[in-house]
């Protein structure tokens, strides 16, 4: 593994960590505290310079609404 996945990694769980003790704040420290778990997961995973995979739109939903 290299470094830069293992720094991304630990960088996430300290925010996760954070995010469980009540800690983490969106923006500065001055902030409100985070309660959704989606949205400490938007922060890990921005903090660690990571990108979370888009899933592709389901081609049948285009098919039947016509969009």
């Amino acid at each position: 593994m290299s470094k830069h996945k293992k720094h991304g990694k630990e960088k996430v769980a300290t925010v996760m960590r954070e995010f469980h003790q009540g800690t983490l704040h969106s923006g500065s420290k001055k902030g409100p505290v985070v309660t959704n778990p989606a949205q400490a997961k938007a922060i890990a995973m921005s903090e660690a310079g990571m990108r979370e995979k888009k899933r592709p739109y389901r081609k049948s939903l285009k098919r039947i609404f016509g969009r």
